[in-house]
């Protein structure tokens, strides 16, 4: 059993940063596969970005590459986004996941927390 939670939400303008962070409980964590996904309001939830247990792979979705960067920290069995130059279309709720194996696919996740708002004004 994994539990998950979110942190570093919040609102910024078109060109800004925010760190999200994502504390899972667990002595399991290292063995799990992270992920983010955001969900925008009347939109399905979509990926954003993995990492693999070892942190040592990640991938992005086309949308956010070059601009987010995902990392964990499995000494402190936490995984990070960090997004950079966001803009007003990456407002969405934020929700991190954890999985068994590498997926891009929200349905193949096992755990997620319950998310965080992030808000990118024009």
């Amino acid at each position: 059993q994994v539990q998950l939670v979110e942190s570093g939400g919040g609102l910024v303008q078109a060109g800004g940063s925010l760190r999200l962070s994502c504390a899972a409980s667990g002595r399991t964590f290292s063995s799990y596969a992270m992920g983010w996904f955001r969900q925008a309001p009347g939109k399905e939830r979509e990926f954003v970005a993995l990492v693999t247990w070892s942190g040592g792979s990640t991938d992005y979705a086309d949308s956010v590459k070059g601009r987010f960067t995902i990392s964990r920290d499995n000494a402190k069995n936490t995984v990070y986004l960090q997004m950079n130059s966001l803009k007003p279309e990456d407002t969405a709720v934020y929700y991190c996941a954890a999985a068994k194996g590498v997926s891009y696919y929200y349905v193949e996740y096992d755990y997620w927390g319950q998310g965080t708002q992030v808000t990118v004004s024009s």
